[in-house]
C-alpha cells in the first residue's frame, strides 16, 4: 500500500497556523499570487515590514504526487486539484457571452501559477499605443521602454528559457537559460511551414531547461498542468518562500472582507479566518488578487463616502473587462505524431501580431504537441483490461495533432466585473457577476487565424475533426482591464505608477490594469509591472 494519502484526502499542513495580524507593518500584499509575490519579496529585501493575506491555503510540496494523481482522474477538474467549493466559487454571468469563470481559478499560496502553462512573451511595442499606431482600443500611459528593463528583471526572477524571435520587441540580452528543443510534432509542422512560408519559433517558457535558481530542470513528468512534480516549472511560491526567509510574513486562509479607509488612505484590511475576523493595518496597501477578485473587493468595500465602490470616482472598477479569444482547430494524421509525450508548447508563430489594425485584432499561433488523449486518460476512461486495452490504446493514441492561437478582445464599457447580489459567498458577500461581451473585430479575427491553420493542416494532410472558430470559441482565462491604467482620473483607475487615483497609499500589481490585453499570455507582463510597482512602494513608504 502506497504511503502517499488519497488525493482526496490532501493535507494543507504547510499553512500558517498564527493568523493574527502583524503589528507594525509598513506593507499590507493581498493576494499571494505571482504579483504578490514578487512584491513582497523586494519590498522584504528592501527591509519593509511586510504582511501577505492569502485567501486560499498553502499546499504542501511533498503532497504534489497525489494533486498529480487527483488531475489525472476522469472526473478532473483543475481547481479540485487546489481548493475549490461549489459554494463559496459560486459566481453570476449576466452577459451574453457565458463565461465559465471557475474552471481554470485556483486559490491558494501561488495563486494562478499553481496551474498554468507557464509561457512568458512580452507585450509588444504597439500593445501599448493600440489607440494611435492601430486606431482601435487605447493608449497605455506607459510604453513598452518603460517596461522593457522590467520584463528583463522578470525573466531573470521567474527563471525563463527561450530562443530567438524574429518578430519579437527588441530585447537587451538573451533569456536566462536556452530553449527547449521542438518536439516531435514541431517537425511535422515546420516542414509544412516551410512550404507555406511560416516561420516557427521557440516559445519561451518559465521552466527550467536547465538547472536554475536552486531548482530541477525540466524531467519531462509531461503533468505540467496542473502539476510539476519536479519543480522546474515556475510558480509564485518560490517567491513567497524568498520573501518569508527575509522576514516577510504570510498568511494563508485569510480572505479580505473589506478595506477600510479614510478620506484618501486605506486604514486596514479586514480579513476571516478558520479563527475569526481580523484587521491588518499597514501604511501602504497593493492588491495582487487579480483581475476579479481586485474589482470585487473595491466595490464591497462601498462607503457612505465611496457610495460606487473604493477608488471608483471614475466609475471604472470593473469596467473593461478582457480576456483572450481562442482559435483552434485540429484532428488526425496517417502518421504517428507523439503527442502527449510533451506536457507544454515549444513552438508558434508571431509573424501575423504585428499586422493588426483596427480591422484584425493580433494574434499568434501555437503548435500544440499534446493534442488528442493521453494513454493514462485512455486508461482511466475504459473498463477493458490487458490485450483489449493495449489494442485500444494503439487504436486510439498517437496521430492526434492541433493548432491553437490568442486572439486580443478589444476593452468593452460593456464588458465588466460586477456584484451577484442574489448570490453570496461563504461569508455572506456578493459573488462576482461576470458580464463578458466580445466584439466583431476579435471574431473576425478567430476566422483569419482558423483560415491559416487549415492552411497549415491541409498542407500536413490532416483529416480535421474539429475547430474552434468565432461561433465556438472561449476564453483563455486571463483576466484584464477591471482597474485600468491611465493619465485621467476620470475614466481610469490606476495611474502609470499602478497608484489609484483615489487613494494615496494603495497600489494595484495585477492584469486587471491593462488598458488593452494585447495577444500574449500575460503573466510577464505582470511580473515586469510588479516588479515596478514594489520600485514605487519601496520610494513612497
Amino acid at each position: 500500500m502506497s504511503g502517499r494519502p488519497p488525493a482526496e484526502d490532501i493535507e494543507t499542513s504547510a499553512g500558517a497556523t498564527d493568523r493574527t495580524p502583524v503589528a507594525d507593518a509598513d506593507v499590507c500584499i493581498v493576494g499571494a499570487g505571482p504579483a504578490g509575490a514578487l512584491v513582497a519579496d523586494r519590498l522584504a529585501d528592501a527591509g519593509h515590514e511586510v504582511v501577505v493575506l492569502e485567501a486560499g491555503p498553502r499546499f504542501d510540496f511533498d503532497d504534489r504526487l497525489a494533486r498529480q494523481e487527483k488531475a489525472i482522474r476522469p472526473t478532473y477538474s483543475r481547481p479540485e486539484v487546489w481548493d475549490s467549493d461549489p459554494e463559496r466559487d459560486a459566481h453570476g454571468n449576466s452577459g451574453p457571452w457565458f463565461y465559465p469563470l471557475n474552471h481554470a481559478r485556483a486559490r491558494g499560496v501561488g495563486g494562478s501559477t499553481l496551474h498554468w502553462q507557464g509561457m512568458v512573451m512580452r507585450l509588444h511595442e504597439g500593445d501599448f499605443n493600440s489607440k494611435s499606431e492601430r486606431g482601435v482600443g487605447t493608449d497605455w500611459p506607459i510604453d513598452y521602454a518603460d517596461l522593457r528593463p522590467y520584463y528583463a528583471a522578470a525573466e531573470q526572477e521567474l527563471g525563463v528559457a527561450g530562443g530567438d524571435n524574429p518578430f519579437a520587441p527588441p530585447r537587451e540580452e538573451p533569456r536566462p537559460m536556452p530553449a527547449f528543443p521542438p518536439s516531435y510534432s514541431d517537425s511535422l509542422f515546420a516542414d509544412a511551414c516551410d512550404e507555406l512560408g511560416i516561420a516557427m519559433h521557440p516559445v519561451p517558457n518559465a521552466r527550467n531547461s536547465e538547472v536554475y535558481d536552486g531548482r530541477s530542470q525540466c524531467v519531462g513528468y509531461g503533468t505540467c498542468q496542473p502539476v510539476c512534480p519536479s519543480g522546474a516549472k515556475y510558480d509564485g511560491t518560490v517567491h513567497i518562500e524568498s520573501a518569508e526567509e527575509k522576514g516577510a510574513t504570510v498568511i494563508d486562509r485569510a480572505a479580505v472582507q473589506r478595506l477600510a479607509h479614510d478620506a484618501d488612505r486605506i486604514t486596514a484590511a479586514t480579513y476571516a479566518t478558520p479563527d475569526g475576523e481580523y484587521r491588518q493595518e499597514a501604511d501602504a496597501f497593493v492588491l495582487a488578487a487579480g483581475g476579479v477578485e481586485i474589482p470585487r473587493l473595491l466595490l464591497l468595500s462601498e462607503s457612505e463616502q465611496y457610495p460606487e465602490g473604493l477608488a471608483n470616482s471614475s466609475g471604472a472598477v470593473g469596467r473593461f473587462f478582457m480576456d483572450h479569444l481562442f482559435a483552434g482547430m485540429g484532428g488526425t494524421l496517417d502518421e504517428p505524431t507523439r503527442q502527449n509525450h510533451v506536457g507544454f508548447l515549444t513552438s508558434e508563430s508571431h509573424q501575423f501580431y504585428d499586422d493588426a489594425d483596427a480591422e484584425f485584432a493580433p494574434f499568434k499561433l501555437e503548435f500544440f504537441n499534446y493534442a488528442g488523449p493521453s494513454p493514462v486518460e485512455m486508461a482511466l476512461t475504459g473498463d477493458d483490461w490487458g490485450n483489449d486495452l493495449l489494442d485500444r490504446l494503439r487504436d486510439g493514441y498517437g496521430t492526434h495533432i492541433a493548432m491553437g492561437g490568442l486572439v486580443e478582445q478589444l476593452p468593452r464599457e460593456d464588458s465588466y466585473i460586477g456584484l451577484d447580489e442574489s448570490t453570496t459567498d461563504n461569508h455572506g458577500n456578493p459573488v462576482p457577476d461576470v458580464h463578458w461581451n466580445v466584439g466583431d473585430r476579435a471574431l473576425r479575427t478567430i476566422e483569419r487565424a482558423n483560415e491559416i491553420q487549415r492552411s497549415i493542416l491541409d498542407e500536413l494532410g490532416v483529416d480535421i475533426e474539429w475547430t474552434a472558430g468565432p461561433d465556438s470559441t472561449g476564453p483563455a482565462y486571463h483576466h484584464m482591464g477591471t482597474t485600468r491604467m491611465g493619465d485621467d482620473p476620470a475614466d481610469s483607475v490606476v495611474d502609470a505608477e499602478c497608484r489609484t487615483h483615489d487613494l494615496d497609499n494603495c497600489w494595484i500589481a495585477s492584469s486587471s490594469v491593462f488598458p488593452t490585453g494585447g495577444a500574449m499570455n500575460p503573466t510577464l507582463t505582470i511580473a515586469a509591472l510588479a516588479l515596478r510597482v514594489a520600485d514605487a512602494v519601496d520610494a513612497a513608504v
